[in-house]
């Protein structure tokens, strides 16, 4: 294939990121000044590389019911990322952590900044799923929606009906918030090949032909999924939401010449790494401590350095009763903060246990309760119970959008 001159095709700029996860919280920790810090160097990025398209791939929210200061924060980001290149197309939809309801709400006078908000799957209306960038491209917009309300062949039809419209050839984006098969999911608690974050995996066949960019949320951790067209991408979280997301967090800027004009090459992807206001840090970096060895590497960490941090410590029955406030105290007129003590119980001829806070209850997917809970009942949770339980958990979360 021969190289691709940049200076005589007019490319397509794409700016994708995705899972903000507003007013998400650290063990009640609130990361508002956190996220706010992002959404001002989401801007800045903006204002530098002046992209055409703004991508934002769903779980905007890390609730389907957001405070009213959450939803004003999300406000107010869009309207500066906007003012920082006012050509700029955005495109949100909505993830399994979104209410896809909350985002039809605005989407008409949201579109007067050229700002396309699409929250729930249209059967019956699939254009409300493409989006023109006047001169430079196409977007077919999907949300976040149920494997079994998404009718065979709905990928397809969209990218179809595009074709049909793409005269002048330019580049066609679609973007996603699923699992697909092959993914890197490191960060995600109890995720497996078939189910990250209560999302069942797909094969990206099933995702139709006729994109130049699949643009990926949902999955946290950057990465291609590997087609041989380098066009399949997570751009991962630009901000880490749990310690165990050790790695860098960014967006990821593309630039796309006109229509099938395939494999991207690597110069055509760049990674924008974000620098969080206070990263995630866990002590140690691997395994585990003695309590009193952990205590020895909060006291020894950098009073300058901004910072929340997990001591993961292993114990032969319980921690001391005032165990946070002994080592909360380590950490007075230093700029980090301490978060959660991770307590792992020895327990002499058993595996190691967990010792799970409420909030770390709470943070966990339904099924991987239900399935230490069978552990513990002696149950086996075989393919036919998880099935009924993702049906169960389905429904649930559908009536509660349904109400948002």
């Amino acid at each position: 294939m021969h190289p691709i001159s940049f200076f005589n095709i007019s490319t397509m700029k794409i700016l994708h990121t995705s899972d903000w996860h507003l007013g998400h919280s650290l063990y009640n920790i609130d990361c508002t000044d956190d996220q706010q810090h992002m959404l001002s160097l989401m801007a800045a990025i903006v204002r530098d590389h002046q992209p055409d398209l703004f991508l934002l791939s769903g779980d905007v929210y890390d609730t389907g019911q957001p405070s009213n200061a959450v939803q004003t924060m999300l406000t107010r980001a869009l309207v500066e990322i906007h003012n920082a290149c006012p050509s700029m197309t955005i495109v949100m939809t909505a993830g399994n952590h979104d209410s896809g309801s909350k985002h039809e709400i605005f989407r008409i006078p949201w579109e007067a900044l050229n700002v396309y908000a699409i929250g729930q799957l249209d059967k019956d209306n699939p254009d409300s799923h493409i989006v023109e960038v006047p001169g430079k491209g196409w977007v077919v917009a999907v949300p976040y929606a149920n494997e079994r309300n998404i009718p065979d062949g709905f990928f397809q039809q969209l990218l179809d009906r595009v074709a049909e419209r793409n005269s002048q050839n330019l580049p066609v984006v679609m973007s996603a918030h699923t699992t697909v098969q092959g993914c890197d999911f490191t960060g995600h608690d109890h995720a497996s090949e078939a189910t990250v974050g209560g999302i069942d995996s797909v094969a990206v066949q099933q995702l139709g032909t006729g994109y130049d960019y699949l643009a990926l949320g949902h999955i946290h951790h950057q990465q291609f999924i590997h087609t041989g067209l380098h066009n399949v991408r997570y751009c991962g979280t630009p901000i880490a939401v749990s310690f165990d997301e050790n790695y860098p967090h960014s967006v990821s800027l593309v630039d796309i010449p006109a229509h099938n004009r395939l494999p991207l090459q690597k110069d055509q992807v760049q990674l924008i790494e974000l620098e969080n206001l206070h990263p995630l840090v866990t002590l140690p970096t691997s395994g585990t401590a003695s309590w009193d060895e952990a205590l020895e590497l909060l006291k020894n960490y950098p009073s300058d350095i901004p910072a929340y941090i997990r001591l993961n410590v292993e114990v032969d029955d319980y921690l001391p009763a005032n165990a946070k406030e002994t080592a909360a105290a380590l950490t007075q007129g230093k700029q980090c903060y301490l978060c959660h003590i991770n307590a792992r119980r020895r327990i002499e001829g058993q595996d190691r246990v967990r010792v799970m806070t409420v909030q770390e209850f709470k943070a966990e997917d339904p099924i991987a309760i239900a399935r230490l809970y069978a552990n513990e009942e002696g149950v086996v949770f075989d393919d036919d119970m998880e099935a009924m339980f993702k049906e169960v958990v389905s429904l649930v979360a559908e009536e509660e959008n349904n109400n948002s």
